[in-house]
């Protein structure tokens, strides 16, 4: 069984490794995140390790940091020292919460690397209260730089996962189209160009 574990539960050790190259970008993104989570019940998505999460947990309630990937789940649990956050392995497309549980749901960088994002973001418009935010950092390749496309190249070489390749633009025309009001975004430089956004629902 173990060649058929996915690429995340594969590469969960080396992760970290892959972020620290994006360091300054994930700082600015904890100093955009911490006001808006203070005080508040958050569900992260797609947490991997547990890196937005534990640098945010001091500012929120209580966090619920959730992976696909159960071998992520064990490396998160592992260094998690506050009694405010709980990891688990669950599914984004069918959360176990009830409907408005959380008045923040964080996804970051997994919306372009899930098959069908806008299931997704039904599910968390279902979970999250309707006066709640969702920030939904993401890189967005498409239109990019030669070295950036060369990069992708081999990303998906190794089995990175890549199912939208949007441009800035067009990430924030796709959040609007799923019923997303963005009411601030920003493009930070990283390996790839990090387009932040936090939304807030639409009135259907």
């Amino acid at each position: 069984m173990k060649e058929h574990k996915n690429f995340w539960d594969r590469n969960a050790g080396r992760y970290d490794r892959f972020m620290r190259k994006d360091r300054a970008a994930y700082e600015k993104i904890y100093a955009l995140l911490r006001p808006v989570v203070k005080a508040k019940t958050v569900l992260e998505l797609a947490t991997g390790t547990g890196l937005i999460a534990k640098s945010i947990v001091n500012a929120a309630a209580h966090i619920e940091a959730t992976d696909a990937s159960a071998e992520m789940i064990v490396e998160a649990k592992r260094d998690n020292r506050s009694a405010k956050l709980h990891f688990s392995v669950q599914d984004m497309f069918r959360l176990p919460y009830a409907e408005e549980s959380f008045d923040v749901v964080i996804v970051s960088n997994a919306l372009h690397i899930v098959p069908q994002p806008e299931k997704a973001l039904a599910e968390i418009r279902r979970v999250l209260k309707d006066d709640g935010v969702l920030i939904a950092p993401t890189f967005t390749h498409a239109g990019n730089s030669f070295s950036g496309k060369v990069k992708a190249f081999f990303m998906k070489l190794a089995g990175f996962p890549l199912h939208s390749r949007w441009t800035s633009e067009e990430y924030l025309r796709f959040l609007l189209q799923n019923g997303w009001a963005v009411r601030k975004s920003a493009v930070l430089k990283a390996s790839f160009p990090l387009t932040y956004a936090e939304c807030v629902k639409l009135e259907v």
